[in-house]
């Protein structure tokens, strides 16, 4: 185990998500959303196949228990996949960031609906001050006063998916037993592929040279930033690294004012700060308790 490359890795895997992420911004102005969808994931499959070879995991990641718990699971990513990107191509890229770290709070309601899992006092308390942190965030889109419709949308859409990456997070605890990494990771992107390959008839466009160049880059980036995660909880536990995954919210800040020129609204950063010291209170509590999520953590993957 070696920590310190462990907490690197993470940060950098976060960073290549929050480049990525913006590239989803970028192109959902004018490229359809299962297109986009069909090429994060299908040129996430390069990098991740590679890697997969390269350590002899290729013929366990084809291999599975259940086939019917994956497409399961992976069809709950998939409409997670659907709402995120639709959501950062309505919000500035900070918003949306923020919203989506509410999903570790509805994984604890979910695992103990689902899974049994006893969740004590302490953090439910956590996940009661985790929506009130999520109302802040949602106040500008559906309080009081003028509305603009495609940011509200955008809100709600964020906000659902990060409920239903939860869910996929619940699945994937659950698979995460039986299940290896390399599958996981697998079926779920071949399964984003097919999804965003069935919204064709729809109406595809046709990318420019640039347009082009950027879709592969946001698949590449897509792959690599989940081979970086994969690899950062091979030397260190998820307690240890889950914390660094918020710097998601300082690098969409930094990245969506330089290029977007987008600058986050005072009280969507103070919701972003609630719902941050609850999910922090909620790894330090699993931690206490000796919840070791390092596993599911390997396969899990942003869905955004």
């Amino acid at each position: 185990m070696n920590p310190l490359l462990g907490i690197a890795l993470v940060l950098v895997a976060t960073l290549v998500f929050s480049v990525m992420g913006a590239l989803v911004r970028y192109l959902g102005q004018s490229i359809p959303l299962g297109e986009i969808v069909f090429a994060r994931s299908f040129f996430a499959l390069i990098p991740l196949l590679a890697f997969l070879a390269w350590r002899h995991e290729l013929t366990t990641a084809l291999r599975v228990n259940s086939l019917f718990a994956h497409v399961s699971r992976s069809l709950t990513g998939v409409a997670g996949m659907f709402m995120n990107f639709a959501a950062l191509a309505l919000l500035p890229l900070a918003d949306a960031t923020a919203i989506s770290f509410a999903a570790p709070i509805f994984s604890v309601v979910l695992a103990a609906l689902f899974l049994g899992e006893v969740v004590r006092i302490r953090r439910w308390s956590a996940v009661g001050v985790g929506f009130v942190g999520v109302l802040v965030m949602l106040s500008p889109y559906v309080g009081s006063g003028p509305l603009d419709a495609g940011a509200t949308l955008g809100a709600l859409l964020a906000l659902a998916g990060a409920f239903t990456v939860a869910g996929a997070m619940t699945q994937v605890r659950h698979l995460s037993r039986t299940e290896t990494t390399g599958s996981l990771v697998f079926y779920f992107s071949v399964m984003c592929c097919l999804c965003g390959l069935a919204t064709l008839p729809w109406g595809w466009v046709v990318p420019s040279a640039r347009e082009l160049g950027l879709m592969v880059a946001m698949g590449l980036l897509g792959g690599i930033g989940q081979i970086l995660i994969t690899e950062s909880y091979r030397h260190a536990s998820a307690a240890v690294l889950a914390p660094f995954a918020y710097t998601a919210m300082i690098y969409s800040i930094v990245i969506g004012y330089v290029w977007f020129s987008e600058v986050p609204e005072a009280i969507v950063l103070v919701g972003a700060v609630i719902v941050i010291a609850a999910g922090l209170f909620v790894i330090w509590r699993e931690r206490k308790l000796g919840l070791d999520r390092t596993e599911e953590k390997r396969a899990e993957g942003p869905t955004g």
